[in-house]
């Protein structure tokens, strides 16, 4: 397995400090953030699409450090019914285009989600009563959810990408192992998951359990730790609309690895990963607020070369 790093994580340092540091620490390979909910801070998606001589320098940039390209990211809401999901639309578009052109296979993203029949806002249908709730969810995979992705998977093969990894996360209409695998029998194999075990901890989910029916449909894998205040979840559960840098309040809290889940668990993950079939890139993703974010990511290295080690 290699490692890799979402760049995001350490949005403030400049392309040429955050590849020497990430050389420097040992991570292999880079995902690179390209808009949407991304400010993608080392990477000017138009400015490539438009430009050879800047996607060669770009690639250039990566090879001095012996680093690559594990994906490209857009995640966002393609599917809002407003302006947004137009916009994100576009940026989506222009980074599978990018994604071809660099010689990139993988798009990770988030499937998006719809609202119902004349909303304006997205609408995440999380239970099967009252009965428009049922309703509404068969109207926006039929008319929205299903349409969209099949064009998608066109626009991917189009540009050479052989991979659309979808994000399984709250808020989206993929966001479990039986959401994903139903687009996936709708749409083709080009779509799988970007498996990342933080949301699925924080949405009651075993991550073990997942990979073990997931198989084959792990694109790619974020490296993302959680955890779980036992105290505040068993008063109020895991649905937590608190305040992400309230800590002390939450149910739950996105950490750096190693801080919700020991090095023993990374160690049965990458084995069950291996045991599925997926012996590639683990992406760590840096969202823990109470530590700086380079000593994240370092910490975040170590636990995954051991885990890798003891796979």
């Amino acid at each position: 397995m290699q490692i890799g790093l979402v760049t995001d994580g350490l949005a403030d340092m400049p392309l040429d400090a955050l590849l020497r540091t990430a050389a420097a620490l040992g991570v292999q390979t880079l995902e690179f953030g390209c808009g949407n909910w991304s400010s993608a801070p080392h990477l000017k998606l138009d400015a490539l699409l438009e430009s050879a001589p800047a996607r060669d320098a770009f690639q250039a940039g990566l090879k001095a450090f012996g680093l690559t390209i594990s994906a490209l990211n857009c995640s966002g809401n393609p599917l809002h019914p407003g302006a947004h999901g137009a916009a994100h639309r576009l940026v989506t578009e222009k980074t599978i285009r990018l994604a071809g052109l660099l010689g990139v296979r993988r798009v990770v993203m988030m499937s998006g989600c719809p609202g119902g029949p004349g909303d304006a806002n997205a609408n995440w249908v999380t239970t099967a009563w009252p009965p428009e709730a049922a309703r509404v969810l068969d109207w926006q995979w039929a008319e929205q959810v299903i349409p969209y992705w099949r064009g998608l998977v066109r626009t991917a093969g189009q540009a050479g990408v052989e991979r659309l990894c979808l994000e399984l996360h709250g808020q989206q209409i993929v966001y479990n192992v039986a959401s994903l695998l139903r687009l996936r029998e709708a749409v083709g194999d080009v779509v799988g998951a970007n498996l990342d075990p933080s949301h699925l901890f924080w949405m009651g989910a075993d991550p073990l359990a997942s990979v073990r029916v997931l198989g084959g449909a792990i694109h790619h894998v974020h490296a993302k730790d959680t955890r779980i205040d036992p105290a505040n979840a068993a008063v109020n559960g895991l649905i937590d609309v608190g305040p992400m840098d309230r800590l002390a309040a939450r149910a739950w809290s996105y950490v750096t690895l190693g801080h919700g889940h020991d090095g023993l668990w990374w160690r049965r993950f990458c084995e069950a990963l291996r045991a599925a079939g997926y012996d590639d890139v683990l992406s760590i993703e840096h969202e823990d607020v109470a530590l700086p974010p380079l000593e994240g990511v370092r910490q975040s290295v170590d636990l995954l070369r051991g885990a890798i080690g003891g796979g």
